[in-house]
């Protein structure tokens, strides 16, 4: 499923030397295919020769393994099987046809499902951020509807006050951050807006230092959702829970859950229960700098 004709094909061989070739500064894009259930379902279009799942994990371990020797940017979504049956159908394709999974992967309206391929293993963590990035990529999708297209499709007063609430959500989520302290925490959020509510979660490493670590997708995601609840004005609420402390304070940990609600102008303290957490009113925004 490679964008490019040129990539190398999925094979249990040994590669090729990297110095045999030089590394393009072109972009391989590919899909993989996220569980064996998916991969039992395409198996009829020809996707892969692989005999069963761990064979098609170990040939795209080896394909993305070339593509980052032969290729300047390596990235990946998820092939979702039906997704990909909804875009053929819609463009009158052919899913057996190499064609039409090039078209199905290069679509623009998926190109936030898209990941960097950084080496990761598949199994681990790789393959779970592919099914969260088209996840989130729906959401997106819904907030830019909501947002009226965004700021490239509006005008100017538009633009700005889409600009100034994504501003708000983005400060909201560092202060919740800031005041927290080093520890890790899951945050997760959730705005109320037609068409359906809008969540996101993000997985986040605080440390001692200040240096917070958070996967780039899911912090577009939470600043999206909140940017989208402040600027329709939309009822929300978001939670922090997590463990709080680090080692260099004698290794002394507590768990903590805080919560923040808001009726669409902005973030209070409020008991809430949420994705099965509930938690206590959290610390106030404004005392935080």
């Amino acid at each position: 499923m490679p964008r490019n004709s040129r990539t190398p094909r999925p094979s249990r061989c040994t590669a090729h030397p990297a110095a045999a070739r030089p590394r393009s500064e072109e972009a391989f894009v590919t899909g993989i295919l996220t569980s064996s259930e998916d991969f039992d379902r395409a198996r009829g279009w020809h996707l892969t020769d692989a005999a069963d799942w761990d064979s098609y994990l170990l040939d795209t371990a080896v394909l993305l393994a070339e593509a980052r020797r032969t290729y300047g940017t390596v990235q990946a979504r998820m092939f979702h099987p039906d997704d990909f049956a909804d875009f053929c159908l819609l463009h009158r394709l052919d899913p057996a046809e190499p064609a039409a999974r090039d078209r199905y992967l290069v679509n623009p309206p998926l190109q936030t499902q898209l990941l960097p391929y950084q080496a990761e293993e598949l199994s681990g963590d790789f393959i779970p951020r592919l099914v969260r990035a088209r996840d989130n990529g729906l959401t997106l999708r819904h907030i830019d509807l909501l947002l009226d297209g965004g700021p490239a499709g509006a005008d100017e007063e538009l633009a700005q006050a889409v600009r100034r609430a994504h501003q708000q959500g983005a400060e909201v989520f560092r202060r919740m951050l800031v005041g927290a302290g080093c520890g890790a925490y899951r945050f997760v959020c959730a705005v109320e807006a037609p068409g359906g509510r809008l969540e996101a979660e993000a997985r986040i490493l605080h440390w001692e230092d200040g240096v917070v670590r958070i996967n780039d997708e899911d912090l577009d995601l939470v600043c999206a959702v909140l940017c989208a609840g402040l600027y329709r004005e939309l009822p929300g609420a978001a939670l922090l829970h997590g463990s709080q402390g680090s080692a260099a304070a004698c290794g002394e940990y507590r768990q903590v859950a805080w919560a923040w609600q808001s009726e669409g102008q902005g973030y209070v303290p409020a008991a809430v229960r949420l994705d099965d957490v509930a938690a206590e009113p959290g610390f106030s925004l404004g005392t935080v700098c």
